[in-house]
């Protein structure tokens, strides 16, 4: 089953970590969070990033739950994860930015880490509903 690793954006920014760090997974796991903020996830074949956030009782940023809308968004730092069909991003934002939308993506690789809670990025804060 696919591992998804992850850390809520607000939390790096807050320590005032650049998401682009090369060690900011490693920064997180040494940084005491609490377990919404940060940690792994398994996701079942099929199932939604999100989901399975919720499934653990998490309780991340959604809103339309349909790929209409940038609640959700994440920053993929590893990995890969596909998405269902979705209109609100860029074809820049998906290959340059790496962002995925959790609600309609899933693991396409064993280990995956992303930065969830990544609507607060400049870009993406007018497809916020």
């Amino acid at each position: 089953m696919p591992t998804v690793e992850y850390l809520n954006y607000e939390v790096a920014d807050d320590q005032g970590w650049d998401i682009d760090d090369e060690d900011l997974f490693e920064k997180a796991a040494d940084a005491g969070l609490d377990e919404e903020d940060y940690g792994e996830l398994e996701v079942a074949e099929g199932e939604y990033i999100l989901e399975a956030a919720e499934a653990q009782g998490y309780d991340w940023p959604f809103s339309c739950r349909a790929g209409a809308c940038a609640n959700c968004a994440s920053i993929l730092k590893e990995g890969e994860i596909e998405m269902d069909m979705q209109q609100i991003l860029s074809d820049e934002e998906v290959e340059e930015k790496n962002v995925r939308l959790t609600c309609i993506g899933s693991p396409a690789a064993d280990e995956v880490k992303i930065v969830y809670n990544a609507k607060h990025l400049d870009y993406l804060q007018n497809r916020v509903i």
